[in-house]
């Protein structure tokens, strides 16, 4: 199968030597995406729910550049500062996701890129 690179300027660029995403067949991998606005380069707020969004926003940046978006997602992971705030960003989830919700993880890890709050990674497909 066929390796593509994708890259938009609507996401942040990689901080280190990985891809925005790979696709891969007709499946998308995007890399973890952190809160950062792609016009300023800057953390999106201090706010978990704010920070979510932005994530979330950037991985479904990366997907349309791909050909696809957050409808066709099957898999995402979340990687969060602090478990106690999982209600507050699954509230954010589900904006995105009101109807066929793909499979997530959700992790608690001790510290992330630019000390965030959260990290969004997923996979979707191409139809």
């Amino acid at each position: 199968m066929e390796k593509s690179i994708i890259h938009t300027e609507k996401a942040p660029a990689a901080i280190g030597p990985y891809s925005q995403a790979v696709k891969v067949g007709n499946l998308v991998f995007t890399s973890g995406q952190i809160p950062v606005n792609p016009a300023t380069g800057e953390i999106a707020g201090e706010d978990v729910q704010v920070q979510a969004r932005q994530s979330l926003d950037n991985v479904a940046a990366i997907l349309e550049k791909a050909g696809t978006s957050m409808e066709n997602a099957v898999k995402l992971t979340v990687f969060i500062k602090d478990m106690n705030e999982f209600s507050k960003i699954n509230e954010v989830y589900a904006e995105y996701f009101p109807n066929d919700k793909p499979a997530r993880s959700c992790v608690e890890v001790a510290r992330l890129p630019k000390d965030v709050k959260v990290e969004i990674e997923a996979i979707a497909a191409i139809k």
